[in-house]
């Protein structure tokens, strides 16, 4: 019984050992006197009482002290860390930003990583510069033959405009629209494959990174390709439209002719119907000035040959004329 006890004891010294190695971390508060990052061991204490890692906040304080950052405060640093922010790239960004001697303050480089952005890679960028490739860009030319443009975008990082500032698909939209106002202005696309840094001075002209991150320093037009003529299909398009409008406009003429004709017609049938109905009345007529006596007998004899004399001339004019058409016809042919 005695030797459970004796073990239970030392199984409780060694967790509160530990418990105080946990909440008391001796070897993090030496290692940070030594390099003369001056920190108490209530503060750090405190720190994992307020859910603050001390490790972080330690390596931190003590890469700033070695690269000469004295302003970098560990009230600063635990604010920072509450807040989301990454302070390990705050700082990483700091001491690269004093070596490449860019004006970079605490409060800008919390600022910029609260605001979303990488501030270590600004920096990098601010350092070495970066190269965008635009995606094909199609232009027009004022011949209406098209060009595919691929451009190559050298940017910095504008350090005090990463706060705020748009980003590498504002440049891109920029750049794109440059190119197509360029080339789009120009006579004949045979001009911008002869001269293509045309092309970049009109769009560096323009100052496209205004209100933007990065600053642009170069823009160099990495391939043209001829693509479609533009102007040619329109103009197709342009005459086949006219073709059918004149096709419509043609079947509205021919629909009206026939329906004039078929008016004509309608009338001509009325027309003779109408004679043939007066033809009807003149027996009536007759009969009517017979009992009337406004007609004689020999009134009606005399009609009679009228009109049979007028039958015969008839009869003997068609056979005349039919021959004599066909006279005519034989002396043609000799």
């Amino acid at each position: 019984m005695e030797n459970f006890g004796t073990l239970g004891l030392i199984g409780v010294i060694v967790v509160l050992f530990f418990l105080v190695l946990y909440y008391v971390p001796v070897i993090l508060w030496f290692s940070a006197l030594v390099t003369g990052v001056r920190i108490s061991l209530l503060q750090l204490m405190l720190m994992r009482i307020r859910k603050v890692p001390p490790s972080v906040i330690v390596r931190a304080m003590i890469e700033a002290h070695k690269a000469g950052l004295h302003d970098v405060k560990r009230d600063e640093l635990e604010a920072h860390f509450l807040a989301g922010g990454h302070i390990e790239k705050v700082v990483h960004a700091l001491v690269s930003a004093s070596k490449a001697n860019i004006d970079l303050s605490f409060q800008m480089a919390t600022a910029i990583d609260l605001a979303g952005r990488d501030v270590f890679e600004a920096v990098q960028m601010s350092v070495n510069p970066k190269v965008i490739d635009t995606p094909p860009v199609a232009a027009v030319a004022k011949d209406g033959i098209q060009l595919i443009t691929k451009a190559r975008v050298t940017v910095r990082a504008n350090i005090k405009q990463l706060v705020g500032g748009a980003g590498e698909e504002t440049v891109l939209a920029r750049v794109g629209e440059g190119i197509v106002s360029s080339i789009g202005s120009s006579s004949s696309h045979k001009a911008v494959l002869e001269n293509p840094d045309s092309i970049s001075k009109v769009v560096l002209g323009k100052g496209l990174d205004a209100g933007t991150a990065f600053e642009i320093l170069s823009i160099d037009i990495a391939d043209i390709d001829i693509g479609k003529n533009i102007g040619a299909e329109l103009q197709i398009d342009q005459a086949e439209a006219d073709k059918m409008i004149a096709q419509a406009k043609a079947e509205e003429r021919r629909a009206m002719a026939v329906a004039e004709e078929q008016e004509m017609k309608a009338k001509a049938q009325q027309a003779r119907a109408n004679v043939i109905q007066a033809e009807a009345e003149i027996p009536k007529a007759i009969a009517d000035a017979f009992r009337n006596g406004n007609l004689g007998v020999m009134d009606y004899v005399k009609y009679r040959n009228v009109e049979a004399d007028t039958s015969m001339r008839e009869s003997l004019s068609k056979p005349a004329q039919s021959s004599g058409t066909k006279s005519d016809k034989g002396s043609d042919k000799k």
